[in-house]
């Protein structure tokens, strides 16, 4: 392993800011996409998936630097090879533990979400079997989204 320079070390704290950042960013993101879950707001859910999409691409593409600087010297991309990569540089090992402390709520909060999400599913599923119950129809789809035939197929030319 070499030792990184100074240079090195500032691009890293540069990452590791960054990632910081980004990370709290997808947290208020995740947060929003509770409430809106919550309020059954299914309309403001599409450009709140975009932004999600395009935080997480910002993420990954942060990773993948830290992780390529960390290898230029020999490090593994993980905490301990990070903090020896740092031990010089108490305020970046500082941001770096608010970054994984990020990590983890981001974590926490979004299978929160995927919770939600699954619920209201259930929760739509069962109420369009009711509907279609009641109009008659068979359902659609089944509990996993699969499209079920009706068995009311008529035959082309007849009436």
């Amino acid at each position: 392993m070499q030792t990184p320079a100074i240079v090195e070390l500032q691009r890293l704290a540069f990452l590791i800011e960054a990632e910081a950042s980004q990370l709290k960013e997808f947290l208020d993101l995740l947060e929003r996409e509770e409430s809106l879950l919550v309020s059954g707001n299914a309309d403001g859910l599409l450009p709140l998936t975009e932004e999600k999409n395009e935080r997480y691409r910002q993420l990954q593409r942060l990773h993948d630097d830290r992780a390529a600087l960390l290898a230029r010297h020999g490090f593994a991309n993980d905490n301990a090879a990070l903090r020896a990569f740092c031990a010089s540089s108490p305020k970046v090992l500082t941001r770096w533990d608010e970054a994984i402390t990020f990590a983890a709520r981001v974590r926490e909060r979004n299978a929160i979400n995927g919770k939600l999400i699954a619920e209201r599913m259930r929760h739509n599923q069962g109420a369009l079997s009711v509907l279609l119950s009641a109009a008659g129809q068979p359902p659609l789809y089944d509990a996993g989204g699969h499209s079920r035939p009706t068995g009311r197929r008529r035959i082309l030319g007849s009436a």
